[in-house]
């Protein structure tokens, strides 16, 4: 019999990658959504409205794991409503899956949820490890609210009632990809139309992974059972955002790279619609608990990564 992943809130860009991964290790894959559809690629949509229990249960009992992404996207400005949504859409999932494992009669052997890197205090400084409890909000960083969600969506998880199922917060860093959503192409057109230069300071600490990496720790996550608890999923090598765009630079072949004071990002925000904390807030985190058991990246700094999409872009 296969094994089953449930991976809810799966029809982004992370769940994207995590459901072509464990097809080709061919697990059957099963994504939880608002708006299910017919695929061709194995993958079963199954619907749910990531608030209250419903017949989407029977996909959970009897899976070998569980991955919760789901969430309303950051990437906005911070109105009363959108801090409502981003909120709630991921406390809320959360309790309800602890809801519907508490009602399994076989449970899954493992529940990763998502969390964020952003979880832990701006620093300039000593990188934080997974046994980190430096989580205040910095002003200058802009992060209160985004700290606040963080421990709240922890805390949801923490508090839900499923003790034959092992826990993992995911603190997830940026993920580099290929697909929707993912900062890279985003990062590469700017390089190409000359406007690849440092944002702000430039000294604010970016943590990544590639998203091999990441579908790869997700896996190893899931078959390692002394992994539970809070998780750094981040490449082990974080880097200053002017080095971060300097290695564009380098790959793109530009030669002009126009940085953007605050000021500027500021404005941009605003007609953008997003936020400056998402590049302001210095996240220097490193995966310890990964790498002490034994996990090994393929790609461990940050121009080997982007080199090696930038050369699968250009082959496909």
């Amino acid at each position: 019999m296969k094994q089953r992943i449930v991976l809810a809130g799966g029809s982004g860009f992370l769940g994207g990658v995590l459901a072509k991964y464990f097809t080709g290790l061919e697990w059957e894959v099963v994504v939880l959504t608002r708006s299910p559809r017919p695929r061709s690629d194995g993958v079963r949509e199954v619907g749910w409205d990531a608030r209250t229990l419903g017949k989407w249960i029977h996909e959970i009992d009897g899976a070998t794991a569980l991955v919760n992404l789901t969430g309303r996207s950051v990437n906005c400005r911070y109105t009363a409503k959108n801090r409502c949504e981003i909120m709630e859409s991921r406390v809320d999932s959360t309790r309800v899956l602890g809801e519907a494992i508490a009602q399994c009669a076989k449970p899954p052997g493992v529940w990763l949820n998502s969390s964020t890197a952003t979880i832990y205090q701006h620093t300039f400084g000593q990188a934080h490890e997974d046994s980190s409890c430096e989580m205040k909000a910095t002003p200058e960083a802009k992060d209160a609210f985004s700290v606040d969600v963080a421990q709240a969506w922890e805390r949801a998880l923490s508090e839900a009632a499923t003790p034959r199922t092992r826990k993992v917060a995911l603190r997830l860093s940026m993920v580099l990809g290929l697909g929707h959503n993912s900062v890279f192409p985003v990062l590469r057109r700017l390089t190409r139309l000359g406007l690849g230069g440092k944002q702000g300071s430039g000294k604010q600490f970016v943590s990544w992974i590639h998203e091999e990496d990441f579908c790869r720790a997700i896996e190893w996550i899931i078959l390692h059972e002394g992994l539970a608890g809070a998780v750094n999923v981040c490449g082990p090598n974080p880097l200053p955002n002017a080095e971060m765009m300097k290695s564009f630079r380098e790959i793109c072949e530009a030669s002009i790279g126009l940085p953007a004071t605050e000021w500027m990002l500021e404005i941009g925000a605003f007609f953008l619609r997003t936020e400056t904390e998402l590049i302001f807030k210095s996240r220097r985190v490193v995966p310890r608990r990964l790498l002490e058991s034994g996990f090994a990246y393929r790609f461990s700094y940050f121009h080997d990564a982007i080199q090696d999409l930038l050369r699968k872009e250009t082959v496909s």
